[in-house]
């Protein structure tokens, strides 16, 4: 569980939240009776991500000659990356799908059509498709307020913040190197863009 909601920075990219509203008479689930909840595919996706770190991490000791190798496991990883995208794209998740803006390692933001009363918990299924990145987690809306639109005649739509309040710190670590990794790509169009 998160303590400091301020710890990580959030970044604009467009992701999917599906969100279900919890009982606030009913404790939030522990970490252990949250790793229960995962569908088998998210668990794969989870197992994987972390065996994949693992093995990047002993690859960065290797020295020049080696680079053939990790080029070649590069691309092994990249395949495995198309066929698990796949595995989720057909994942069914449980809640009703919102279109997020911002993520970090300890918010979320969503774009609603309708107001999320503050303080409410939700068990949120996030997925940033182009990190890979496929988890569940409690959280608990923050702020909710109006979105200015220039047109008068469009309908109102909501910009909601929520923090993690039951999240596995390997999640944190997930959504925290995806966001790195999208701010690197972000800094790398911009200084190609005239």
């Amino acid at each position: 569980m998160l303590n400091d909601s301020s710890a990580y920075f959030s970044i604009n990219h467009p992701f999917d939240a599906y969100l279900q509203a919890w009982d606030n008479n009913l404790p939030l689930p522990t970490l252990a009776q949250l790793s229960l909840m995962l569908p088998p595919s998210l668990q794969l996706i989870s197992d994987i991500k972390s065996l994949e770190s693992d093995c990047l991490l002993q690859l960065r000791h290797l020295d020049d000659e080696a680079k053939t190798v990790v080029e070649f496991l590069k691309l092994q990883s990249r395949k495995i990356d198309m066929v698990l995208q796949h595995v989720i794209g057909k994942e069914e998740y449980d809640g009703n799908r919102y279109v997020g803006s911002h993520f970090g390692g300890s918010s979320i933001t969503v774009t609603s059509s309708e107001e999320l009363p503050l303080g409410s918990d939700f068990k949120v299924s996030l997925h940033i498709k182009e990190e890979l990145v496929a988890l569940i987690c409690f959280a608990k809306v923050q702020s909710c307020s109006l979105i200015n639109n220039e047109d008068d005649n469009s309908p109102k739509s909501f910009s909601i913040q929520l923090t993690y309040s039951v999240i596995q710190d390997a999640d944190v670590e997930q959504l925290v190197k995806a966001s790195l990794s999208l701010q690197q790509k972000q800094l790398k169009l911009r200084k190609l863009a005239p």
